[in-house]
């Protein structure tokens, strides 16, 4: 099944290579209510974001990922600071820069009034985009939506009406898109289907930026990470250099006979009550020394496995920190 986005006359300089920035934030602040009593739900966002980039946006609940994401999308105004999206101000210039984002909301918001068609033409229809039944059938088709088309959207289960969300964001052929927990709830065919379209999306040239909670698919799916903390960036890299940075190598020992020396001791981390070593190692050329350690010590190695880093450790490792500078970390 083909998955191509054909030119789009309403969007053939918003996805050229000529934008310096699909999205870019700069000292974004959002403060409710009054500025002595209020809370801050963001305080000094910068993000530059590239286009044809997949961009990953983390954070524990709390963080202002949702109060960032509505000041992108236009649904609330920054106190302080600027978002423009392919160079469009969202402020000063809402249409364009509304017509560039397509954004996939966590929640399951929908009008129960009508077919999937329906709900898909409409939405084309909003942003002056008549005859758009060719692409329509090509989103249907690429969500696995065809044989639902004509069924009215409250008939749905929560899955397909998410993948109709999805088809919402993508009706109009944006080049940014703004992905908000897509996949939450929902089973794993859809994960594969959704995410094999959206990277082909990607492929073509589109900006994804992408919130979620599985830090499997970010890991897997994203270049480019930032982490927020209490209305802060407090990561912002790729990928690679994250798990590199804040994580290591665990190798994984169930251990009997002898007691560990000191020495290794003091560099041991034990699961509560598995009886399982772990040891945090930078090269798989220490694992040998550290073995014949342990069996000068009369230590037995009953199992052994070694664990690579992952981006849940870096994510728990960083956002579990109690001090927030505002700083990125080196």
């Amino acid at each position: 099944m083909a998955c191509c986005l054909p030119p789009n006359p309403l969007f053939i300089s918003e996805l050229s290579v000529s934008a310096t920035s699909a999205l870019h934030i700069s000292g974004v602040t959002k403060t409710y209510g009054s500025n002595d009593g209020g809370v801050q739900a963001l305080s000094g966002i910068d993000l530059t974001i590239a286009p044809g980039e997949f961009f990953g946006l983390l954070g524990p609940n709390g963080a202002g990922k949702t109060t960032l994401i509505s000041i992108i999308a236009g649904l609330a105004r920054a106190t302080a600071g600027s978002v423009a999206i392919m160079g469009h101000d969202v402020v000063s210039a809402y249409r364009q820069s509304r017509r560039a984002l397509g954004v996939v909301p966590q929640e399951l918001v929908f009008d129960p009034f009508f077919t999937v068609r329906e709900t898909l033409r409409m939405q084309s229809g909003y942003f002056g985009i008549p005859n758009n039944d060719k692409w329509i059938d090509e989103i249907l088709a690429n969500l696995d939506l065809t044989a639902k088309a004509d069924t009215n959207m409250r008939s749905l289960s929560g899955g397909m009406k998410r993948r109709v969300l999805v088809g919402q964001a993508l009706v109009h052929r944006p080049p940014v898109i703004l992905l908000d927990e897509p996949t939450a709830g929902v089973d794993v065919e859809l994960r594969q289907t959704l995410w094999q379209f959206i990277r082909r999306l990607n492929a073509d040239g589109h900006t994804i930026v992408l919130t979620t909670h599985y830090l499997e698919e970010a890991e897997s799916l994203c270049n480019r990470i930032a982490m927020l903390k209490g209305g802060k960036v407090i990561a912002l890299d790729t990928t690679a250099n994250l798990l590199k940075q804040h994580s290591s190598i665990s190798l994984k020992l169930k251990l009997s006979g002898a007691a560990l020396p000191d020495a290794l001791a003091t560099r041991a981390k034990f699961g509560k009550g598995d009886g399982v070593a772990r040891f945090g190692i930078d090269h798989l050329s220490e694992v040998e020394p550290l073995l014949a350690a342990l069996r000068t010590a009369g230590v037995t190695v009953d199992e052994m496995a070694l664990e690579q880093p992952d981006l849940e450790e870096v994510f728990l490792q960083l956002t579990s920190s109690k001090k927030i500078d505002g700083k990125v970390p080196a």
